[in-house]
């Protein structure tokens, strides 16, 4: 189906009770609806947003689009919990209601303002000529309702209507936010500004980087202090893939290293993807309880298709990661909290040989595996998940070169959008462990306690359930700990 602006930017309030709900039994019956990960009522789900911690909850939001599987005009979908495993779901509390975000609101973040919780967001406004404007709108929540006006109009000279996903953060006395931005030469950049009060925002200037033509495009920039870095997240539009690198449509990754905040010049080390699966972009971050430094990601990109798409539904967001940096590499493990979907656990241990394909007697959709490799002999090994007679999804790790696979060719139904089957990481030391979280139509790979993550939409069919390991040549011992995943409650 090919959609109309009109179809694009008609909004909720425009369709009937009865069309409504009938979207929503339609996207209810879908055999790929997840288990235990955030995903829309119906319709498309984009960027996480307003992500902040205040008085014993977090408060979480998506981009929505409610009436199909594209981008369409936004809303802002709210969730809250006290510990990012039971979520209630509070509904749109952003609408494009006003002249400033008629048509959308963009990505924003949160932060506790006076005891209050404050949203600075993008506001999507059209002209009659359909010309862009862009707004920076600060929106003070009360339950589920904002109030909001513009503090920033339109983008600054030197800069294209692109310019858009404030990041803010408090530091000495003073209010930051870096918004992501389009220079008139078509290249991507930061920007920075900098207010006394939340209200009135003065510009900064750039975040000086050594990345002057890195992509056309820099998205949902993020910007924290953790374990003596300086980080900076961002997604870089544009990129040519180089190797293993930069493969998917956009890419999401950092940069680490000292930020001088007199005159924001970055002096850092090289970008590093955040995650080398298939499905993920537009990452947003915020502080827990306890100091953490928590993200959380879109699991899809701009531009793509997936077979959800015919069931008038779209993408999902990524489990939470704690952040942290050891030995100058940004880790990311799975919340600890998450611990509390386990159910049924099995386990099992032995050899996987060459000419000996293992199917491991448990199986499932919706689970949590933990995979120790206790000896490795062989020159490259095979993990297969969600198995039938005609597919599987592979983990392949190849010994020599410390290089892991994942290949989805026989996945199942894939998106047509897709540049390759594979993706592949080099790892600094053995493969040692996998914690692979699995759901119905998703796949969460973190190898080696958190030094990479692969994140990936899979689309099996209902009767792919097995695991299976095999090798190339030589054999390897594994230990597996599976754990039945509970569905995430819903409030």
């Amino acid at each position: 189906m090919e959609w109309t602006r009109e179809q694009r930017y008609t909004k909720l309030d425009q369709m009937s009770e009865e069309n409504y709900q009938s979207l929503l039994d339609a996207t209810a019956q879908s055999k790929w609806r997840q288990h235990y990960h955030i995903q829309p009522p119906t319709g498309l789900l984009n960027d996480p947003n307003g992500f902040v911690f205040h008085e014993g909850q977090y408060h979480l939001f998506y981009q929505w689009f409610p009436l199909g599987p594209v981008h369409g005009i936004k809303y802002w979908y709210h969730l809250t919990s006290t510990d990012l495993v039971t979520f209630n779901e509070l509904g749109p509390a952003i609408l494009p209601d006003t002249l400033w975000d008629s048509h959308g609101a963009y990505s924003g973040s949160g932060i506790v303002v006076n005891n209050e919780v404050k949203l600075m967001y993008t506001g999507n406004h059209r002209t009659q000529d359909w010309q862009r404007v862009p707004y920076q709108l600060v929106a003070t929540l009360k339950g589920n309702q904002v109030s909001k006006q513009p503090v920033i109009e339109g983008p600054e000279a030197g800069y294209t209507e692109h310019f858009r996903d404030p990041k803010v953060w408090y530091e000495q006395g003073m209010y930051y936010a870096v918004i992501g931005a389009q220079r008139d030469n078509m290249t991507g950049t930061i920007v920075v500004y900098q207010s006394p009060d939340f209200q009135h925002w003065t510009f900064t200037g750039e975040l000086a980087t050594d990345y002057e033509d890195f992509g056309y495009m820099w998205e949902c920039p993020d910007y924290f202090e953790l374990d003596g870095q300086d980080i900076v997240l961002f997604c870089p539009q544009g990129i040519e893939p180089a190797g293993d690198a930069f493969n998917n449509i956009y890419q999401s990754g950092y940069l680490m290293g000292h930020l001088d905040k007199e005159n924001f010049n970055f002096s850092h080390d090289h970008f590093i993807e955040l995650d080398n699966g298939f499905d993920f972009y537009a990452p947003q971050t915020t502080l827990g309880p306890q100091g953490e430094r928590i993200l959380i990601g879109w699991m899809g990109l701009p531009d793509t298709d997936y077979p959800t798409d015919n069931e008038n539904w779209a993408h999902c967001l990524t489990l939470p990661r704690v952040l942290s940096v050891e030995n100058h590499k940004l880790m990311q493990r799975p919340l600890p909290a998450l611990t509390q979907l386990r159910g049924t656990v099995e386990t099992a241990e032995g050899y996987a040989m060459k000419h000996n394909v293992k199917l491991h007697p448990y199986e499932g959709d919706c689970y949590e595996l933990i995979v120790d490799v206790l000896e490795n002999e062989s020159t490259e090994f095979y993990i297969e998940l969600r198995v039938s007679k005609k597919e599987s999804t592979r983990l392949i790790y190849n010994q020599a070169d410390k290089c892991f696979t994942l290949d989805l060719f026989d996945s199942g139904k894939l998106g047509q959008s897709l540049k390759s089957y594979t993706r592949s990481v080099i790892l600094e030391a053995d493969l040692k462990k996998m914690q692979i979280f699995v759901d119905e139509s998703s796949i969460e790979i973190f190898l080696n306690d958190g030094e990479k993550v692969m994140t990936s939409r899979i689309f099996p069919g209902e009767d792919a359930r097995g695991i299976r390991t095999s090798t190339e040549s030589g054999q390897v011992y594994f230990r597996f700990t599976k754990y039945d995943l509970k569905e995430r409650p819903h409030g």
